[in-house]
């Protein structure tokens, strides 16, 4: 078994980050709905959570913003002309559409795509597969360019045809699933690894919200379930899964309308750490049960179960501060840490339950609260803005390490998110075609400071 090095792959706040309340479903992205935003303030908060973890000895990594407006989306929609053309008659005709298009969304990357690492891989092969992300229309338009940037930065030098997975390449890239309402599918932010360590061949939980194919389901009543039993079971056939090490579990339908519109909103794992809130999953003590005697019997060991119970967190005050968006980390001298934004301070059940959990016979010894409240504002906490990523020595050394994040990368992204991000965006200010220039330009400079070749983060039909 080769050693393995889990990689967190933060999102790089993108400079049109903006209040236009798309996310049904979503509370704080409704609440906050065309309020003032602050993309530079919100990118420097991002990156100062990486450097962060990366100060913490966990191997840090960003992913590129997308270029917004997204300009093919706005001529697939029947708007013409030049981008500037195109942005104006988008702005007269619908409003909607032109958020959509300017959507910076895809800086959670916890939804950019499912992993499986090669050591749960039959096939011994790392898996992507990018989320279609179907339930939203401004997140849909993701997923093309999620797939090449992946595939910029998991490239296998090795590989005679780097346009497709390929049996003697060490990692495939797969296509999204197909853009159906069955197959609709939200990406590692409804999935998590069970397992002593990282190197070890993981138990694969899938977290699903509605099964598709079964109308008599129990299922929430406010919110739409957004990921699918078929997607979830889809994408563990391609990553060669085995039977014996995956389990689909059904979110709770009562978190999904009390806010928890991912799996990530209301648990969160590590390893042989899995802590969750009381109500996230259906049948939640008959699945823990079962989760627990698998993982006895396959390790050996006992499964950590950091049950937070209704009485002590109430669903309101879990969705309000993100408790169970947290990450957890393991440090490298094998103890973890909560990772929890700073709004868990600030409400009394949240501060006292971490308390609780950094005190108690648990592994989790140490919290630590970044301020990521401008991401908090549009629904996303730590834990959205990151995909995990465990890999063996041999594809660590194969990956675009032009990405990974250092004290002079880090330096470096600060001092170009100050020079190219605006302080202040309102939504009329997405009808600015300046803003698209802007973006343009920030993005080529950003090519150049990760070291991609050129157009990939500006390759799509742009001009």
């Amino acid at each position: 078994m080769l050693p393995t090095t889990e990689v967190n792959f933060d999102g790089i706040v993108g400079p049109t980050h903006n209040y236009a309340g798309l996310s049904y479903g979503n509370i704080a992205s409704a609440a906050h709905q065309n309020q003032i935003a602050n993309p530079q303030f919100a990118a420097l908060q991002g990156l100062e959570k990486m450097a962060m973890v990366q100060r913490l000895g966990v191997e840090q990594a960003v992913m590129p913003p997308q270029l917004r407006p997204h300009l093919s989306f706005l001529r697939a929609c029947g708007f013409q002309g030049s981008p500037e053309e195109l942005i104006q008659n988008a702005s007269k005709r619908d409003k909607v559409l032109l958020a959509a298009a300017n959507s910076a969304a895809c800086m959670w990357t916890a939804n950019a795509a499912t992993v499986s690492p090669s050591v749960d891989c039959s096939d011994q092969r790392l898996h992507f597969t990018p989320a279609n992300l179907t339930s939203g229309i401004h997140r849909s338009i993701e997923a093309s360019q999620t797939k090449g940037v992946l595939k910029a930065i998991f490239y296998d030098p090795s590989a005679s045809d780097p346009s497709a997975p390929d049996p003697t390449q060490r990692t495939a890239v797969h296509p999204p699933l197909g853009p159906a309402a069955a197959l609709s599918d939200e990406g590692a932010a409804n999935h998590m690894r069970l397992a002593p360590s990282h190197s070890d061949h993981a138990i694969e939980v899938f977290v699903f919200g509605r099964n598709a194919l079964n109308a008599n389901q129990t299922k929430p009543v406010k919110f739409p379930a957004r990921q699918t039993l078929q997607a979830s079971q889809s994408i563990s056939r391609v990553h060669h899964l085995a039977n014996s090490h995956t389990f689909f579990l059904q979110q709770n339908p009562i978190a999904i309308d009390a806010g928890a519109f991912h799996n990530d909103v209301v648990a969160v794992a590590n390893e042989h750490v899995l802590l969750c809130h009381q109500d996230a999953f259906d049948g939640q003590q008959s699945q823990l049960e079962k989760l627990s005697t698998a993982f006895h019997e396959i390790y050996q060991t006992d499964l950590s179960v950091i049950e937070i119970q209704r009485d002590q967190v109430p669903l309101k005050d879990a969705v309000a501060s993100y408790l169970f968006n947290s990450q957890i980390v393991t440090l490298p001298n094998r103890e973890m840490a909560l990772i929890a934004p700073t709004e868990c301070q600030n409400i009394a059940s949240v501060r006292s339950a971490i308390d609780q959990i950094i005190h108690s016979d648990n592994p989790i010894n140490h919290v630590y609260y970044p301020d990521v409240r401008q991401s908090m504002n549009n629904g996303g906490g730590p834990a959205c803005l990151r995909l995990r990523v465990v890999m063996n020595d041999n594809e660590l050394s194969s990956m675009h390490h032009g990405v990974r994040l250092n004290e002079t990368l880090y330096q470096k992204l600060v001092d170009w998110v100050l020079k190219h991000y605006r302080t202040k965006l309102t939504p009329d200010d997405l009808c600015d075609p300046k803003l698209y220039h802007e973006s343009l330009g920030a993005m080529s400079e950003l090519e150049s400071i990760l070291d991609f070749p050129q157009g990939t983060i500006c390759g799509e039909d742009q001009t």
